[in-house]
């Protein structure tokens, strides 16, 4: 537990450093966000406000994580040290198609950004790898956890790979959705992210405890240049990033399912998206004020602090929840 505290602390306090340097370099480069005309109108006052800034996350994560490698290395635990680079992989994978996305509709001026159809194709590609990685690399099998039956299940592997494929794809899109006012994906994804690594921790996978405890440090981190009144927003660079963790770690944990539960939040999200549009395409009318769910309660007079601190509220009791369900 020292280790995991210390590795927090430290991915914390290089977050908020590098944010002081990052910040103002994305002002200069006028990185700015991109409000909806058709959006709550008290977002267009952010028009402007430096964005992409979930690259503080990405170099946090990379530093921090290189050098518990290097130190484990050391130490003669190179087992543990070999098994953090994969994971640390697979989120900044992700976390650089939604740099790209952001680099190209923010600082090459396109749009449009990346290509939808490259945008998925990336995010398949390394959710491919990922997933092989965990059944054929570390063979840690294809059982997975019913959190309701309190029991495992051995899933076919012909059926294992695309179930989990679809749980990186779904949760990284969700974790994306979530992300639309100060504060909240960050928020959100920091407790869900605690709650899978006091899973790491109880269960005795030490490189879990420690990749969610530097993920977590920097997450915080980020959080405090990203609270309301934000002054940088994360972008798809960090979205994507936080979803790729919450879903690496969740299945390298054997616990996909337990998504459905301590991240109903983001799984709400996504259903509200969904909701939206076919209701719209059927009736021509709105289910909701608007979609994602958290502009709904916008639109109907809730206050961005006060979406966040609910939302977040909720997410705690649904992972203590969670908690107990193991």
């Amino acid at each position: 537990m020292r280790v995991e505290t210390s590795m927090l602390v430290i991915a914390f306090f290089t977050a908020i450093i590098l944010g002081f340097i990052i910040i103002p370099i994305l002002k200069k480069l006028k990185v700015g966000q991109i409000e909806r005309d058709d959006g709550p109108q008290s977002h267009l006052k952010k028009q402007g406000t430096p964005t992409m800034g979930g690259i503080i996350m990405i170099i946090t994560m990379i530093l921090v994580v290189t050098g518990e490698y290097i130190f484990l290395s050391i130490q003669g635990q190179n087992e543990m040290a070999n098994h953090l680079i994969p994971i640390l992989i697979l989120t900044i994978g992700f976390g650089i198609i939604g740099f790209v996305d952001d680099f190209k509709k923010l600082v090459l001026k396109n749009t449009k950004g990346l290509k939808p159809s490259y945008k998925m194709l990336g995010l398949l590609l390394i959710s491919v790898i990922y997933v092989i990685y965990l059944s054929q690399g570390l063979h840690i099998g294809t059982d997975t956890y019913i959190p309701i039956l309190k029991s495992y299940i051995t899933i076919p592997i012909y059926l294992y790979i695309p179930f989990a494929i679809i749980v990186i794809l779904g949760t990284t899109n969700a974790i994306n959705l979530t992300d639309g006012i100060d504060g909240l994906s960050s928020s959100i994804s920091a407790i869900i992210i605690t709650c899978l690594t006091v899973i790491g921790i109880t269960t005795g996978i030490k490189e879990i405890s420690i990749f969610g405890s530097i993920v977590i440090g920097a997450t915080l981190g980020f959080l405090m240049f990203n609270l309301h009144p934000a002054k940088v927003f994360m972008g798809d660079t960090g979205s994507l990033l936080l979803g790729g963790v919450v879903s690496a770690i969740a299945l390298y944990l054997k616990m996909p399912l337990l998504l459905i539960v301590i991240a109903f939040i983001p799984v709400l999200e996504t259903i509200s998206v969904m909701i939206q549009v076919a209701y719209f395409k059927k009736t021509g009318k709105r289910f909701f004020k608007m979609a994602p769910l958290h502009h709904h309660f916008e639109l109907k007079g809730w206050k961005e602090s006060k979406v966040v601190i609910i939302f977040s509220l909720v997410t705690l009791i649904l992972c203590i929840i969670g908690l107990k369900m193991i």
